[in-house]
């Protein structure tokens, strides 16, 4: 089985929703396999320790996570139109990887979720490219051939899988988010399969 990395933060569990979905997706696909690994929350106080196993979800991701996966989906609750500050701190970390230019060439994905229709989503994807690029990835995002990015009232967007929480952050995956999360995680695990010959 090839792995494919689905790395995300999940303050209220729709973003690690999204990534259960994306995962479904990935394991459409004959022989490639989802991985599932978070990030621990930034501490205010310097002297803070974060257990190494989470209490609940996915396990922490190790750079090694990120060395061996054939490719990689990336999530991120929006911060004010940007990724969250748990997922950019390791990310800043990955400097080993770079450069030995262990990423260079396997695609890669990102999804978000936003509290508003209008909450930065398009942007939060974007912020969550850029040092993806910086590795070398090859972004992919969803194409309109998805219908369904033609008639959704919640997320959704070409440049990568999104949701829309609502002002509690309690609302669930509409069916759409749900497909298009899917198509997503079958997307990258179909063109990681593909580069890998």
């Amino acid at each position: 089985m090839t792995d494919i990395l689905i790395l995300y933060y999940s303050r209220y569990g729709a973003v690690a929703s999204m990534a259960q979905m994306i995962a479904r997706g990935v394991e459409e696909v004959p022989g490639m396999q989802a991985r599932l690994r978070t990030v621990p929350e930034v501490s205010t106080v310097c002297e803070a320790v974060q257990d190494s196993i989470p209490q609940h979800g996915a396990p922490y991701v190790t750079l090694d996570d990120l060395r061996a996966c054939a490719g990689l989906a990336l999530g991120s609750p929006t911060r004010f139109g940007n990724m969250a500050a748990a997922l950019k701190y390791f990310l800043d970390g990955t400097s080993p990887l770079w450069l030995s230019g262990a990423l260079i060439g396997k695609p890669a994905a990102v999804f978000t979720s936003t509290s508003t229709l209008h909450g930065g989503q398009e942007s939060t994807l974007l912020s969550m490219m850029l040092p993806l690029m910086h590795h070398g990835m090859l972004l992919m995002g969803i194409p309109y051939s998805e219908t369904d990015l033609l008639n959704t009232t919640t997320g959704g967007t070409p440049y990568g899988a999104s949701h829309l929480a609502g002002v509690d952050s309690k609302a669930p995956l509409s069916e759409e988010e749900k497909r298009l999360c899917r198509a997503l995680g079958k997307r990258l695990a179909e063109t990681a399969q593909r580069l890998a010959g």
